[in-house]
């Protein structure tokens, strides 16, 4: 039933659009029906307000001709009696259908009567009042009055339905106001959590992304347009941690064909020692001291213990494992990636460390000893004339509860300009064939799987140091 009536966002800006236009057409042909009643009973009162004028005026000619006889004020009142007579039959059609009309036909009625008593009252003033009925006066005077009264009522009348309708109106538009400020209050929220919510979590993960932080975007219990950008980001997330993953296959197997030429070397001293003792013992086995015998098979006990070593940190190194956080002594970690690459360093390049034994870190082994391992490589091929210095130190700070760990070289140093992007993938100043551009960006990316970041500070001629910032391993 849900799914039913459920809408995607096109469907709900169209239905939306749909009832405001209808409710803008509504309030409007309401509120302009509500003006033309206005418009009409306004007209209407101007018409009265004239016959009221016009009555006043014909009244003030019937005193005057009541009092004088004089033969042109009748005219002058007969002229005002044909002039609001035809006032009234000029009133528009539309202006007889409102609810004061009736008035009008009182008014033209009583006109009427008062032209022919006017008319009556002027034959007796010219034949002599002696033969004029005794309440022709009064009646004639009664009808004016009675025109005066219609016309004021008339006046007011209208003016009331006037306010009325303003009134109304003015309900109605407060009316309107409040449901839409309700239909505001109930959208927004509506807009926010269903629309412009998701918008800024997709463009939040962006930026996530960019900084090399993969993580899905929830699933956000919507059935519109929204929910299906977010699985199509899910799965676009995912592809780019596959991606990125075999970016960083790649660049381990860079590094480890880097690797496996030292690695090589590092073999073949003890394999020579192994040798060489095998070779003693096999030409003396029958004359050689015991004691000698002792001392030989225990070297090359150990030169096989250093070949195994050696070998272990390559496979380990190579091998293929999941991202999972143990607690490792970062001295231990550092060790083993320059036992790894100190067959590539150069004989002038002096490599010191000052690392804490005790400093523990909650880390990805693998994954920890790749990032010294770029760092060293990276410090090495920087340094000109092969000789130099590469320094690994780390301190805990307590405060932040971060470990920081600086890496410093006495290289040829980094352009500041180059600062905002050392970090992209595929960027890289080095002439095509030494390096992939993928080293730092793998490093930035494995620092932020560990909560972590790296900073970089150089000056030209003067050398590099990269600031890494760990959490510190917080005992349960």
């Amino acid at each position: 039933m849900n799914k039913v009536f459920s809408l995607n966002i096109r469907q709900k800006v169209i239905v939306g659009l749909t009832l405001c236009l209808l409710a803008i057409g509504f309030i409007g042909g309401n509120s302009y029906r509500f003006l033309k009643e206005i418009e009409r009973k306004q007209h209407l009162v101007e018409i009265a307000d004239d016959l009221s004028n016009i009555i006043l005026e014909m009244r003030r000619y019937e005193k005057n001709f009541l009092l004088y006889g004089s033969t042109d004020d009748l005219v002058e009142n007969k002229r005002y009696i044909k002039e609001g007579l035809k006032v009234l039959s000029t009133i528009a059609p539309g202006i007889k259908k409102l609810q004061g009309a009736p008035q009008l036909d009182f008014l033209e009625e009583g006109f009427m009567n008062y032209l022919k008593l006017m008319d009556q009252m002027a034959v007796c003033v010219v034949k002599g009042r002696e033969s004029c009925e005794d309440d022709l006066e009064d009646k004639l005077r009664f009808e004016g009055k009675n025109l005066v009264d219609r016309s004021i009522s008339l006046v007011s009348f209208e003016r009331e339905r006037i306010l009325l309708i303003i009134g109304t109106l003015e309900k109605h538009l407060l009316f309107t106001f409040l449901i839409f400020l309700s239909l505001g209050g109930f959208l927004i929220p509506f807009v926010t959590k269903k629309i412009i919510k998701p918008l800024r979590v997709i463009e939040e993960t962006t930026l996530q992304i960019a900084n090399g932080n993969f993580n899905p975007i929830q699933d956000q219990n919507v059935c519109d347009e929204t929910q299906r950008v977010v699985d199509a980001f899910n799965r676009m997330v995912g592809e780019l941690e596959k991606r990125q993953e075999q970016l960083v296959q790649t660049k381990k197997l860079s590094s480890l064909g880097i690797l496996t030429s030292g690695v090589a070397h590092q073999l073949n001293n003890p394999l020579n020692n192994i040798s060489t003792s095998c070779q003693i013992l096999l030409e003396e086995s029958g004359k050689i001291n015991p004691e000698l015998m002792r001392k030989m098979l225990s070297n090359i006990e150990q030169e096989i213990v250093r070949a195994k070593e050696t070998v272990k940190g390559l496979l380990e190194f190579s091998r293929d494992r999941d991202f999972a956080l143990i607690p490792v002594s970062l001295n231990d970690i550092v060790e083993r990636s320059i036992r790894l690459v100190s067959s590539q360093v150069p004989s002038g390049i002096e490599i010191k460390k000052d690392i804490p034994k005790d400093l523990i870190l909650n880390i990805d082994i693998q994954r920890m000893q790749e990032v010294f391992l770029n760092l060293i490589i990276n410090a090495v091929q920087a340094i000109e004339n092969s000789t130099g210095l590469i320094n690994i130190a780390a301190h805990p700070d307590y405060a932040t509860g971060m470990a920081v760990i600086t890496v410093e070289d006495t290289g040829i140093g980094i352009p500041e300009k180059n600062f905002g992007v050392i970090f992209d993938p595929f960027f890289t100043t080095k002439e095509v064939g030494i390096g992939t551009g993928l080293g730092l960006s793998i490093v930035y990316g494995i620092l932020q799987k560990h909560n972590g970041t790296i900073s970089v500070e150089s000056r030209v001629g003067e050398g590099t140091r990269f600031i890494i910032n760990l959490p510190l391993y917080r005992r349960a």
